[in-house]
């Protein structure tokens, strides 16, 4: 299972939100770049690095931060936030990530995601699903949909992605941890997925617990900087 760390970015710095909340931020380093050296240094191979400013404004702006990052370090990373247009997408690929993260553009604007998926190729993409009460959520967690994760997940497996990271918003950034059974019941519907847990990891026990499960990866970022787990416990568990 890949251990995933996480950096969110607003101005350039290094934060944490608490759900989703711009008014609850947490600046943990106003360095980022130090950040990710001290997880390459641990032997962490991947980073899931998101912009934050991106994600409000609906267009990428932290791109500095990523090429900053892949071209000192050599995390496979991930980044998403703002990806709104081709531009967009170009601007996050060429400036060195390894998949570009989609979420609530593949549900409001299909037509133009599964354009993409064919132009640049489904291993491009990382699909991010936000969820709660199994619903999909977009808009930074505003806006509830009629679309339940296995239906959005089945969806996009038909178009040949595997690999899906899923968030329980209920959960995100409090640190009462993952959300197992929810997906226990993904992997039970799609056995081949790549899923990735993301969301209220509070210590190695869950961790552990998602590897059991049978989880591609675990996206950590609150547990991480608030001392849950370290990252000498995490190079071990790879």
């Amino acid at each position: 299972m890949d251990i995933i760390p996480a950096i969110d970015i607003i101005e350039g710095k290094c934060v944490r939100l608490t759900q989703g909340d711009y008014e609850q931020q947490t600046i943990y380093n106003e360095r980022p770049l130090e950040v990710a050296k001290a997880f390459e240094g641990a032997g962490l191979r991947r980073l899931h690095l998101v912009d934050l400013d991106g994600a409000k404004s609906r267009r990428v702006k932290n791109w500095k931060v990523l090429e900053l990052l892949a071209g000192q370090t050599s995390l496979s990373i991930d980044f998403g936030g703002g990806i709104t247009t081709g531009n967009d997408l170009d601007i996050v690929l060429n400036s060195g990530a390894m998949f570009a993260t989609i979420g609530s553009l593949a549900v409001k604007e299909e037509a133009l995601f599964t354009d993409w998926i064919g132009t640049y190729g489904e291993d491009k993409f990382l699909l991010g699903a936000d969820v709660l009460d199994e619903q999909i959520v977009v808009s930074g967690w505003l806006e509830k949909t009629q679309i339940g994760i296995i239906d959005f997940i089945g969806k996009y497996m038909a178009k040949k992605l595997t690999r899906i990271f899923c968030t329980d918003v209920s959960r995100d950034g409090l640190l009462e941890g993952a959300a197992v059974d929810l997906y226990r019941k993904i992997l039970a519907r799609f056995p081949t997925l790549l899923l990735i847990a993301s969301g209220g990891v509070r210590g190695m026990e869950d961790i552990t617990a998602l590897k059991e499960l049978g989880c591609g990866g675990v996206i950590i970022g609150k547990a991480i900087y608030e001392g849950r787990v370290t990252l000498d416990e995490l190079s071990k568990f790879q």
